[in-house]
């Protein structure tokens, strides 16, 4: 496999993370601060959208597994049909509306939508390793290459979106370090920015909006020009595909997928917890008002520069070896929340980064072993690979919208008002924990699963040259 293929296939999946980074990182301080909707209400976006997306997965896996070969191959069409529809919907997901009284009707509807058509992009883009190449380090590499180019991606997205919009979430009003007493709000009565005028914080937002979908247009064109789909070099000419409800039934029996999935559905809600309450966390809850955006890149710049790294390390110490990283996050995590101090917030900012980086490559270059293995037990069925990709992603998602739709909750439970320079110390207490403390309780979960996890890099070598046999 080429270097070029491996960075054109790379490349293709960075505006999806660029757009979903976006909105990990603002949609919810958009929505309690911009949107003017309650924190109930918001959570109800944040959690019904992300379960959207999670229903879609077996769903998209249901037909893509059904899917004919075409002349640019079986997962390439459904990646290029949802990308027009993908950009409407993330465009208008930050669109005010001039009405009030449904606008929670108004992002539900897309931001469900936007969740909905990602997925149709990433199962099939996802699933797509496995018909890159039959060897096992070409895939790792392109994987490798694949979440270089995805987290920074994701520091794109962040960047673009933090820089463009932070002026909408700073007030003169209100000072870097309020004091306990403060009352002060940036308005007696929040009200809505008029979108017609070109300097509301509504105007930021479209503008952040658009240039995200350029990107989103460039990315899609260099994977059609760049990659080739290759067709299942395992199947015989007699094999038949799986039928989808059976082959998600044996995809659900199948230890090292289960164990899997398990420990990085636990995993990747902490660091959706992370990313979704960071922002909030720095404007109200450690007084860093004015650097979250700068915050932010650290995180992500840190992810980008380290994903070589865990990609050497895995490869010489093997990839469950490599997991410990992930939990480098937890004691400074503990650190910021207890000591909100502006140098340890950068330190705290570098090593999530490292961290984020293990969690985000880990999963995606064990699941290609796991399905390996499976071919291994399963040697005359195909069409499998899309059913492990469309349900381990339907999982994951649906986790993280239960625990952001908790968060958000919890927030209204707790009395967040939009708009004021100091929250309650009830909110701040809520912030604290959904940073440092719960997110350090599943990720320690998640690991303890993953010590039982089967497949060594022993048994990949062994599943490997069993496979070159069958082949």
């Amino acid at each position: 496999l080429s270097m070029c293929s491996k960075l054109c296939y790379a490349i293709g999946g960075a505006p999806n993370q660029v757009a979903g980074s976006a909105a990990s990182f603002f949609l919810q301080i958009y929505l309690l601060d911009i949107a003017h909707i309650t924190p109930f209400h918001a959570s109800l976006v944040l959690f019904i959208g992300k379960a959207s997306g999670a229903v879609t997965d077996p769903v998209a896996g249901f037909f893509i597994s059904k899917s004919r070969w075409t002349k640019i191959g079986r997962l390439m069409p459904w990646v290029l049909a949802c990308t027009p529809f993908t950009i409407v919907s993330y465009f208008f997901m930050w669109y005010l509306p001039p009405f009030v009284s449904g606008r929670v009707a108004w992002y539900l509807t897309f931001h469900c939508l936007f969740q909905a058509l990602t997925t149709l992009f990433q199962v099939p883009y996802s699933a797509l390793t496995m018909f890159l190449s039959t060897d096992q380090k070409d895939r790792d590499s392109a994987t490798a290459y694949r979440m270089t180019m995805e987290v920074l991606g994701t520091l794109i997205g962040a960047a673009l979106q933090g820089q463009i919009v932070a002026s909408a979430h700073v007030s003169p009003h209100c000072t870097v370090n309020p004091s306990a007493n403060t009352t002060d709000s940036w308005h007696d009565t929040p009200s809505i920015p008029d979108p017609s005028d070109p300097l509301s914080h509504q105007v930021i937002y479209m503008i952040a909006a658009g240039v995200i979908a350029c990107v989103y247009l460039l990315g899609i064109v260099v994977l059609l020009l760049g990659v080739k789909e290759r067709d299942d070099p395992y199947a015989l000419n007699s094999d038949r595909a799986i039928p989808f409800c059976k082959g998600l039934a044996l995809t659900m029996k199948h230890g090292p997928y289960v164990k899997l999935t398990a420990s990085f559905l636990l995993i990747s809600t902490a660091v959706q917890l992370e990313q979704g309450n960071f922002v909030l966390f720095c404007t109200h809850a450690a007084g860093l008002r004015n650097h979250f955006q700068y915050l932010v890149v650290t995180i992500l710049v840190s992810a980008v520069v380290s994903v070589p790294f865990w990609q050497k390390f895995l490869q010489r110490f093997g990839k469950k070896c490599a997991a410990c990283g992930i939990s480098w996050m937890i004691p400074f995590a503990v650190m910021l929340v207890t000591i909100p101090n502006l140098i340890l917030a950068y330190f705290v900012a570098f090593i999530s980064g490292l961290s984020i980086a293990a969690s985000l490559l880990l999963p995606w270059s064990m699941l290609p072993d796991v399905v390996d293995n499976f071919r291994l037990q399963n040697p005359h069925g195909k069409g499998h690979e899309t059913i492990f990709y469309s349900s381990y992603v339907f999982f994951t998602k649906m986790s993280a919208g239960i625990g952001l739709g908790i968060s958000a909750a919890g927030l209204e439970f707790t009395g967040y008002k939009p708009g004021i320079c100091r929250q309650s110390d009830d909110v701040i207490l809520t912030l604290k924990l959904l940073i440092g403390a719960v997110p350090a309780i599943l990720i320690l979960l998640g690991l303890f699963i993953l010590l039982f996890y089967p497949i060594t890099e022993e048994s990949r070598k062994e599943t490997k040259l069993a496979l070159e046999e069958l082949r």
